[in-house]
């Protein structure tokens, strides 16, 4: 079965928990409460946002570790979601390369990047899965190759973060759209603004 097809399938899958507003994805979670949307929006922006102190890699980079992650926990909404929230961080031809190359993300293959975001994945997707298989020599082969000790915590705290996103919007069962397409226009609004921000605005220049 394809990526595809298993988009399909888990699109064709009904809403598991009941009391649930009426929209896809981590929006349900969001909106359980009135503060839980507040706190999932700013974590959020801690994690793929806003300024990290001592951290080398780029939003671009940080959406991409978020993808990976999402992905191997097999969770469409938010892997084609941060796919695209990545993407719109990129302009003219590079938004089509960065769009292919994380797809490549979706499928597990990272042969497209630099040693250094190789040694990140590599870190995110094993805490994502069993975080105690996590080695001293991973950790020593991503500074190795460039990173900060800032780098890792973000890919680990990423990897977590992301655990429970996925959780959540699998566990509840949230609708999850058939096509990657439906996510683009709010990705646009996410690279002007964050996730907490307000609609509308122009995307920044990409940091790489």
């Amino acid at each position: 079965m394809t990526r595809d097809d298993e988009r399909m399938q888990r699109a064709q899958q009904g809403v598991l928990v009941g009391g649930l507003a009426d929209v896809p994805g981590i929006m349900a979670a969001m909106r359980l409460t009135p503060s839980m949307g507040t706190h999932l929006r700013g974590l959020a922006d801690e994690l793929l946002v806003n300024d990290y102190p001592g951290a080398t890699i780029s939003r671009f980079d940080r959406e991409t570790l978020a993808t990976a992650v999402s992905a191997a926990n097999d969770c469409f909404f938010c892997m084609d979601s941060h796919a695209e929230h990545g993407a719109a961080l990129l302009h003219g031809e590079e938004f089509g390369a960065g769009l292919a190359l994380l797809d490549e993300v979706k499928r597990g293959d990272f042969a497209g990047f630099d040693p250094k975001m190789q040694a990140l994945l590599h870190i995110s997707r094993t805490v994502g899965g069993n975080a105690l298989e996590l080695t001293a020599a991973d950790v020593e082969a991503a500074k190795a190759a460039g990173a900060s000790d800032a780098d890792v915590q973000l890919a680990v705290a990423i990897a977590a973060g992301f655990s429970m996103y996925n959780r959540l919007v699998d566990g509840l069962r949230a609708q999850t759209p058939p096509v990657t397409e439906v996510y683009r226009e709010t990705a646009a609004r996410i690279a002007a603004n964050g996730y907490s921000g307000p609609p509308g605005g122009v995307a920044p220049e990409p940091v790489r």
